[in-house]
């Protein structure tokens, strides 16, 4: 049984953005993309197992259907759905705080209610952007799909749960390696963060962030640009910012790290939401 409910968000929608970057992410056999009808169904966990749910981006809301019967269920999933989705965010205050940049102005004229979509399973978040670290997002996809097919667990659903940190801690690495098609290095971070994972780290959006950062930077492999990323998509931080991502760079007209990071500071307290602007104004070619 599947219930359904409107997803109302704090001001305005830019739908066209958000529906391309859940389809640009999506993982194979994980999630499953309607770009024409804007709609993305994935698994999402809860008490009871993972649940098939789908969100359908219109101009105004989100609809959500997900596939249980339970009420608690339910409302679990409609806060995971606000929060993956950032609906609860008041664009207005951002637009207003960015309205007289130079660069920036012009973005929130021209895309007014670009939301911070972020991830809703953190460990998946966390070896999806291992695996998207120098490459393009589709190559990041499809060496997670690979990933998924070889150690995640089938559902009733017809989707791929996505591995456990267990799953992916314990296997050995040559396998996992050659599994998912990456370097002997990539296999190792993935295993380093699925280690930390399962021993312990959690990857809480309503924790102390800082400490956390520090955490994220002590495991082998994880540098600044996946730690900050990670500040952005999986902890919400809405200052969090990417001075070495390369797409916001461009879209900034190619600073150096160090002039990005400077010139950033002038979009405190919503440097993600001006990350979001300027990947959106790199990458997005709709409407």
């Amino acid at each position: 049984m599947s219930r359904t409910t409107i997803l109302t968000p704090n001001g305005t929608l830019a739908a066209g953005p958000m529906a391309a970057i859940l389809a640009n992410h999506a993982i194979p056999g994980c999630e499953v993309t309607d770009r024409t009808g804007r709609s993305h169904t994935r698994l999402l966990q809860t008490t009871g197992g993972p649940r098939r749910v789908t969100v359908t981006i219109r101009p105004d809301d989100v609809e959500l259907t997900a596939d249980t019967d339970d009420d608690a269920e339910f409302a679990h999933l409609t806060r995971i759905t606000r929060r993956w989705l950032d609906l609860d965010t008041d664009t207005t205050a951002v637009e207003r705080a960015f309205d007289s940049d130079p660069l920036l102005g012009p973005l929130v004229r021209l895309r007014p209610g670009l939301r911070a979509v972020g991830y809703p399973e953190p460990f998946e978040a966390a070896v999806m952007t291992v695996l998207g670290q120098q490459v393009s997002v589709a190559a990041g996809g499809t060496f997670g799909g690979r990933l998924a097919a070889a150690y995640g667990e089938a559902s009733s659903s017809g989707l791929i749960v996505f591995p456990t940190p267990q799953a992916i801690a314990d296997a050995p690495h040559e396998e996992l390696r050659a599994a998912a098609g990456v370097t002997r290095t990539r296999a190792a971070t993935v295993q380093n963060v699925a280690r930390a994972v399962a021993g312990g780290l959690t990857l809480d959006p309503d924790a102390d962030h800082a400490p956390l950062r520090r955490e994220l930077l002590a495991i082998p492999g994880i540098g600044p640009w996946s730690a900050d990323y990670l500040g952005v998509r999986v902890l919400g931080d809405p200052d969090a910012f990417t001075p070495g991502d390369l797409v916001a760079r461009r879209a900034m007209g190619n600073p150096s790290i160090r002039d990005a990071e400077r010139r950033a500071e002038a979009w405190r307290p919503y440097r993600a939401y001006a990350l979001f602007h300027l990947w959106t104004a790199a990458t997005y070619r709709g409407d």
